[in-house]
């Protein structure tokens, strides 16, 4: 029977959990969302015969980086770690370097669809502002189709305003901003500065005034 079988290593892990506030190894397995009787291999520090993806859910769970993980439950000899641990923790750093690549690429991508959503607007606005600038006299409703990518970048993102200035609403404070003067929810108030959110996630209050 080989070292690793004889290690109890739940004290460890029992105090792992409490520290993020897991109660038990069934809540643990329930929120890795792995099975208990990978639990026991932890609780065994038979790391070897378990999946990546596993160690990955059990290192999110409790809130502990993998390479910590490893130290405290990785089978070990007496003068080295196992191959097993070794090649856990080097492919551990391979999929660490794959996710930040992967998440610059998805920033490039993003970045670049959003200003390709903005082209218009961003060579036209700076000439449309001297324009103005220019001429005072110039009506300001000649600028506003150049709003028109800014509005459907926010759409493409879910995000839609609360009301438009100038409207009349029922007063919400869970949506609404008193500007001036008191309200109490129900009242009809006139939309100052309009709000926004994004779903059912607020991100700015509408500011609000009493009619």
């Amino acid at each position: 029977m080989s070292q690793s079988s004889h290690r109890d290593l739940t004290h460890p892990l029992q105090q792992l959990m409490q520290r993020v506030g897991i109660s038990s190894f069934k809540a643990l397995s329930k929120k890795a969302g792995v099975s208990e009787r990978q639990i026991m291999y932890l609780r065994r520090g038979q790391v070897s015969q378990m999946r990546l993806e596993t160690l990955l859910k059990m290192s999110q769970a409790l809130q502990v980086p993998m390479t910590d993980l490893l130290a405290t439950f990785g089978e070990i000899r007496p003068d080295a770690e196992t191959d097993s641990s070794a090649a856990l923790k080097q492919e551990y750093q391979r999929m660490q370097e794959q996710l930040r690549q992967q998440r610059e690429t998805f920033r490039q991508e993003f970045e670049q669809s959003s200003l390709q959503v903005l082209e218009s607007w961003l060579l036209q606005w700076p000439t449309a502002a001297y324009a103005a600038q220019q001429n005072p006299q110039l009506p300001a409703v000649r600028l506003l189709p150049l709003l028109r990518p800014m509005e459907q970048l926010l759409q493409q993102w879910g995000v839609e305003a609360i009301a438009s200035v100038g409207e009349e609403i029922s007063y919400d404070p869970r949506w609404h901003q008193l500007m001036e003067g008191t309200a109490t929810e129900g009242d009809r108030v006139k939309v100052r500065y309009t709000g926004y959110r994004q779903g059912d996630k607020l991100l700015y209050r509408a500011k609000v005034s009493p009619v």
